[in-house]
């Protein structure tokens, strides 16, 4: 078997065979397929696309390519949720420990963010202690004792697609399709789930910039789920505002600690109560319509922040900031962002008000960049909120007040204030089961 042959054939809008999948992921992981003839291919795709049964042989191919987890020894049903990336998306801090506080078992792998879009594993490092790596044995043995654990994801899980988007990232074939489900689902199908909420974002904020795409990509992951015997849904959630008022990581902590004591913001609230009560369905719980009425009382009851709290110890960070995250450490320096309109805003462009924090120092360009935990922006107005002008819109927080000329003109030019208040937008524009 050639890799030219492979690559002629995917030109030419063929389909390619399980082996010939099987074997250009065996080299690509294996270093024996130069990153030229890679590349090729995945420009190749990016022009002619790849059937579901193609972008399914990727998907095992990606997730077959490094270590697999086996969830075996945790004794219950097993439930996930995974975000395709958004701006203020803190779901996962306030979602699986309600679902935790029902005895469903969460065994929950994150990532870092990149870009203008978080991480939750960066969220938790704001919390002092808290161990974002633990052993395998470890891990387990927490999730079977209180029933949640949240880890960084492995480097070995799905070696192949780490190379895979490192050079989609520089050959601009990153909004494919095919390629795209591969990678989210090739390292979620590593661990070893019964049970996967998808939470696609859709809007300015997110990758997919349409409800059209958002839903293509969740029907297509869903697909991928299902025929490796995975219990699946997906929600495709407006992105087109940030969720919530708190963009950057201890920020975020602590508006999602606010959320599970029920004084968040009502669509950071009412999102998290839509992907818990699924969770919790797929998990057997009840309908979805039973399930969102658990997760209230989960709020309600203080369970859900009771579990938080108990998580956060577990993994050795310091539960006080929990129970009172006006502790955490706070950013040197605050500035008021004021309007220079006045007016309704009329819409944002939420990935500009995203990279806004990383230029405050709460994000990332690059994978080893370091992030200032404490920094970030507070949005004091949100879309069809009318303001005045020199009235407050955002504050923004850094360790150097050197950094907030360029984040306030990008927060600015991101944000069109109009005469008409803008109608209101769903929060969530569908579901694919």
């Amino acid at each position: 078997m050639r890799m030219y042959d492979i690559i002629k054939k995917k030109q030419s809008g063929e389909e390619l065979s399980t082996e010939e999948i099987d074997f250009f992921i065996r080299g690509v992981t294996d270093g024996d397929i130069p990153d030229y003839q890679i590349s090729a291919l995945l420009m190749a795709i990016w022009f002619r696309g790849m059937t579901t049964r193609e972008t399914c042989d990727l998907t095992f191919a990606v997730r077959d390519s490094g270590e697999k987890l086996d969830f075996s020894a945790i004794d219950g049903i097993r439930v996930d949720k995974h975000s395709t990336g958004g701006v203020g998306d803190k779901t996962s801090l306030v979602v699986a420990p309600i679902v935790a506080s029902y005895g469903v078992k969460v065994a929950k792998m994150s990532g870092r963010g990149l870009g203008h879009t978080g991480g939750t594993v960066d969220k938790l490092e704001a919390i002092d202690g808290f161990r974002t790596t633990l052993s395998e044995e470890e891990f387990i043995a927490q999730v079977n004792r209180i029933g949640l654990a949240i880890v960084g994801q492995s480097r070995q899980f799905a070696p192949a697609d780490k190379k895979l988007y490192a050079l989609r990232d520089v050959t601009a074939t990153v909004d494919s399709m095919p390629l795209i489900a591969a990678s989210i689902m090739g390292k979620k199908l590593a661990a070893d789930d019964d049970c996967i909420v998808l939470d696609v974002k859709t809007g300015s904020g997110s990758f997919m910039k349409s409800v059209k795409e958002s839903r293509e990509l969740a029907r297509l992951m869903v697909d991928i789920g299902k025929s490796a015997g995975k219990k699946m849904v997906a929600l495709i959630t407006n992105m087109d505002r940030p969720l919530g008022h708190a963009i950057g990581n201890s920020l975020e902590v602590a508006e999602a600690v606010e959320t599970l004591k029920g004084h968040g913001p009502e669509d950071l609230t009412s999102v998290c109560i839509t992907l818990a009560g699924r969770m919790l369905s797929l998990a057997g719980k009840g309908t979805p319509a039973e399930c969102e009425k658990m997760a209230e009382r989960a709020i309600s009851d203080g369970s859900a922040l009771k579990k938080l709290m108990e998580t956060v110890s577990a993994q050795g960070g310091d539960a006080r900031l929990i129970a009172e995250p006006a502790n955490f450490r706070k950013a040197q320096y605050a500035y008021a962002v004021k309007s220079r309109a006045e007016g309704y805003i009329a819409k944002v462009d939420t990935e500009a008000y995203g990279i806004a924090s990383l230029l405050l120092g709460a994000g990332r360009n690059t994978a080893e960049d370091k992030i200032d935990h404490s920094a970030g922006v507070i949005l004091r107005k949100k879309t069809g909120e009318f303001v005045k002008k020199g009235e407050e819109i955002a504050t923004l927080y850094a360790g150097d007040p050197a950094l907030f000329g360029a984040a306030e003109e990008r927060l600015l030019s991101a944000t069109v204030i109009g005469r008409e208040k803008p109608a209101d937008e769903p929060l969530i524009y569908d579901v694919v089961e």
